[in-house]
């Protein structure tokens, strides 16, 4: 008779620890429910948790886990996971030349479309890597994203010549999520193919760096209807990540809530800039939400765009077809002395409010790295 009251008392406790697991992840967003099911699915073995990788002459292949895509995942809600990877084994100076993310069938390992593909991002230990090339000073003031790949640039290359500068050992994290806009009742098991390339031969250093849109929004009731696009103010998706603050004290959103319809948001770009006296132009990798039509760094000074890049939504379907890169070898020269923004146009074509991001990953050269770089050649040779 006890035995059957300790197994009843266990079915209960059993019973009402499901019931209150799963009260719990009803109640979880998309993001944290696809990161719930991504930690059940690796740790039951259900599904392959283990990043390939294969380092071919000047390129570094991996491959990810499997990503479980069971119903719809917007941008920044998919299910992600992230490596640390060491290109060579060695000090020894390599250069960043490009990078391509492909979406894969898990079983088969053929090519998929590559609109189950959110996020590749690229960022680097800031201290090893500023300190192995004896910029300490840089530390703490950018931040150590190289680059991004999203749904519609899947890959990015440096023009001829140039390239980010690191050392074969530096720690580079790679994180990769997934993307689903369009399928609502489907099981579709995914993993992402990273390519990186490099050169071991000595070219131009880039020096990297952002700009992004930033919105202010009323921090004390940062929902409230309606609002209104036109006085470049927003509504946050949420109020913990992308938040930021001014020079004012002033809360600002770089994720925000576009309502249907066509509409311009701009955002001062000089403090994330941070030039001292000048900058030369070379590249920029985009990363926007679909419905972006296009994202633009202005230079109110000349009332001239330094460059535009224009944005191609698919027609019958959410999701984007292509985001124009910008690549110069010749360069465009940015000045302390004029004011920049970047300016981002949408068009919502829905009947429903979406999520938006504009942020361009900029590429200048590096003019003190490669006075650095040739005086310590030199001083080798003697």
């Amino acid at each position: 008779m006890k035995a059957k009251k300790i197994l009843s008392a266990f079915c209960i406790a059993g019973i009402v620890l499901l019931l209150t697991t799963a009260l719990i992840y009803h109640r979880l967003t998309s993001r944290n429910k696809a990161v719930a099911k991504g930690i059940f699915l690796y740790k039951t073995g259900l599904a392959d948790k283990n990043w390939q990788l294969r380092n071919n002459t000047k390129k570094y292949t991996l491959t990810s886990p499997d990503f479980l895509i069971d119903g719809i995942y917007k941008s920044m809600e998919g299910p992600t996971s992230m490596h640390v990877v060491e290109l060579t084994q060695d000090t020894a100076l390599i250069w960043l030349t490009g990078f391509k993310v492909q979406a894969l069938d898990a079983k088969t390992k053929k090519k998929i479309s590559n609109d189950f593909v959110c996020h590749t991002n690229f960022d680097l230990n800031e201290v090893k890597y500023y300190d192995g090339l004896h910029l300490k000073n840089r530390i703490g003031t950018k931040y150590p994203r190289v680059t991004s790949l999203s749904h519609g640039m899947e890959s990015f290359h440096f023009p001829k010549g140039y390239g980010v500068p690191m050392r074969g050992n530096d720690l580079l994290n790679v994180t990769t999520e997934s993307l689903n806009h369009n399928i609502k009742d489907t099981v579709l098991w995914v993993k992402h193919q990273v390519d990186i390339e490099y050169s071991q031969q000595e070219l131009k250093p880039l020096m990297f760096g952002s700009a992004f849109i930033m919105l202010p929004y009323d921090e004390y009731d940062p929902y409230k209807e309606p609002m209104d696009p036109s006085k470049n103010y927003c509504i946050p998706i949420e109020t913990g990540a992308h938040n930021y603050k001014n020079s004012e004290g002033k809360r600002l959103s770089g994720h925000w809530v576009i309502p249907k319809g066509k509409n311009t948001y701009r955002s001062s770009a000089n403090t994330q800039l941070q030039i001292k006296d000048s900058l030369r132009l070379h590249a920029a990798a985009i990363h926007v939400h679909p419905f972006a039509t296009s994202i633009t760094l202005f230079d109110k000074t000349k009332n001239a765009a330094v460059f535009t890049s224009n944005i191609v939504n698919f027609k019958d379907r959410i999701g984007i077809e292509s985001i124009e890169p910008f690549s110069s070898e010749e360069g465009i020269w940015l000045y302390k002395s004029h004011e920049y923004e970047v300016v981002l146009t949408v068009d919502n074509t829905t009947h429903i409010d979406q999520d938006m991001m504009g942020t361009m990953f900029l590429f200048f050269y590096d003019s003190e790295l490669d006075a650095l770089l040739h005086h310590r050649s030199k001083t080798k040779k003697l």
